[in-house]
C-alpha cells in the first residue's frame, strides 16, 4: 500500500453518495491514509439516499480517520501542509464555483485552498446538473488553474438533463496517479454511461 496522506473531500451530491463509497473502497486498496472531509451539506443533510451521520460514520470507518467537518478543523491543514493530494469526490457545481472564485466558508473549500496554497495538486471528480450553463466558467477556469486536476467527464444523461455532466468514476486512480505527477489525464472527455 502507498503511504501518501489523500484528502477524500465530500460535498453534497447525494446521488452519488453510492459510487463515491465504492470508489472510497478501490481508494483504500492502493492508499492507507485516506482522510475524510465534508462540506457543510454533505456533513448535515439527512436525504433519501442516507442519513448524515450514518455516511460519516461509514466514510469516516472506510478512510480509519476522524472526519473534518468543521472550519475549525480544516484550518490546520494549511500550516502543516499534510495531504499529498486532495480529491474533491463528488464536487458539487456550488463547490466547483467556491473553487473558481476562492471562496473558503466550507471544510471543503479550506482544505482545498490550503493544498493549492502549499503548492499541491487538487483532483475534482464532477457531479453537477449545472455544468454546462451556470457551472461552465468556473469549469473552464480551473483547467487552467496551477495544480487543479479533473477527473474526465461526460454529459450522464443528454435528453433529460442537457447541462450535467458527472466524471467517470472508473477513472479516479488513474487521474490520482496523473495529478501526482502534475499532468491532466486524457482524454478529458468521455462518454459515460
Amino acid at each position: 500500500m502507498n503511504n501518501l496522506k489523500i484528502g477524500v473531500a465530500i460535498t453534497g451530491s447525494f446521488c452519488t453518495f453510492e459510487k463515491t463509497l465504492y470508489s472510497l473502497k478501490e481508494l483504500k486498496n492502493v492508499y492507507s491514509n485516506l482522510f475524510p472531509i465534508f462540506s457543510y451539506a454533505a456533513s448535515s443533510i439527512n436525504t433519501r439516499y442516507y442519513k448524515a451521520d450514518e455516511y460519516i460514520n461509514s466514510v469516516s470507518k472506510l478512510c480509519g480517520n476522524k472526519p473534518i467537518i468543521t472550519l475549525t478543523d480544516a484550518e490546520p491543514m494549511g500550516p502543516v501542509g499534510g495531504l499529498d493530494l486532495l480529491i474533491v469526490i463528488p464536487c458539487t457545481g456550488n463547490t466547483l464555483a467556491k473553487l473558481h472564485l476562492g471562496i473558503t466558508d466550507t471544510p471543503v473549500s479550506m482544505v482545498a485552498k490550503a493544498q493549492l496554497r502549499n503548492n499541491k495538486p487538487v483532483l475534482i471528480v464532477l457531479s453537477t446538473n449545472d455544468a454546462l450553463s451556470a457551472n461552465l466558467k468556473s469549469i473552464s477556469e480551473l483547467l487552467n488553474r496551477k495544480n487543479v486536476y479533473l477527473v474526465p467527464f461526460g454529459q450522464d444523461d443528454y435528453l433529460n438533463k442537457p447541462y450535467s455532466l458527472k466524471s467517470d468514476f472508473s477513472s479516479i486512480l488513474d487521474s490520482i496517479g496523473y495529478a501526482l505527477e502534475g499532468k491532466q489525464l486524457q482524454p478529458i472527455l468521455k462518454a459515460i454511461v
